[in-house]
């Protein structure tokens, strides 16, 4: 952070040799009314008008709703957005990194998919379903959250089905100790930027990791239209 500079006195030897003459008070009322009138239309039209015609068309088209039923709406509504960036198609909880689908939720696909871009450029990524889970965090995060495992110890798999992704996510986003914060809180302080910075090591695409994507700027506002929509389903 830059500090501010300081505010000491100047010395006689420091004083500026011209003095600027002051403008009669109401002169400068009339120019600050004037600036005013002019100013307050055209934040009007760039907060309603330009703002809404810069947002891209997959803001406008309702974003698909969870799968999985209930839950806290604020939790629900970081959820969604989290998949806006992260996974923006008609069919989420379907895709695998790179924009092919996949057919089979027994469990996770694993597939390695190259990266043609960004920061990690040439290697690879194993990224499915609406959240984009990598295989090893899926299952790290299924062993403690999924509600269902199929088979024993080594043997033990986790279906990837679209309901147990939410579950997952949604526990894990629950879970105070897993983020050091009460995240449902936070979200109900209006601490979005705050909640997407701590996850922004997790979801990369969130406006604070190191691949935002053409979505990550209107995160805000994607969320608050989400929480408006959790919050009349949850009355």
């Amino acid at each position: 952070m830059v500090s501010e500079p300081s505010l000491q006195p100047l010395k006689s030897s420091q004083k500026p040799l011209v003095k600027r003459r002051r403008k009669p008070p109401k002169f400068r009322q009339i120019v600050l009314l004037l600036a005013g009138t002019i100013a307050l239309p055209m934040l009007f039209y760039n907060v309603i008008f330009r703002r809404t015609e810069s947002l891209p068309p997959s803001l406008m088209a309702p974003l698909p709703p969870l799968v999985m039923e209930n839950g806290d709406p604020y939790i629900r509504a970081l959820m969604r957005t989290i998949s806006a960036s992260e996974s923006n198609v008609d069919h989420p909880y379907a895709v695998i990194y790179g924009g092919q689908y996949i057919d089979d939720f027994k469990r996770h696909p694993d597939r390695c998919v190259r990266i043609v871009a960004g920061p990690n450029l040439n290697n690879c990524s194993t990224a499915a379903g609406r959240y984009q889970f990598i295989t090893t965090t899926w299952e790290e995060m299924a062993e403690r959250y999924h509600p269902k495992a199929d088979g024993r110890w080594f043997w033990k798999s986790y279906s990837f089905e679209p309901k147990f992704q939410d579950k997952v996510v949604y526990a894990w986003l629950k879970d105070e100790e897993a983020w050091g914060v009460n995240i449902s809180e936070l979200l109900k302080q209006g601490k979005l930027d705050e909640v997407l910075y701590l996850l922004s090591g997790t979801w990369t695409s969130l406006g604070y990791g190191i691949e935002t994507n053409s979505m990550s700027a209107y995160l805000p506002t994607i969320y608050q239209q989400l929480l408006e929509e959790e919050l009349q389903k949850s009355m």
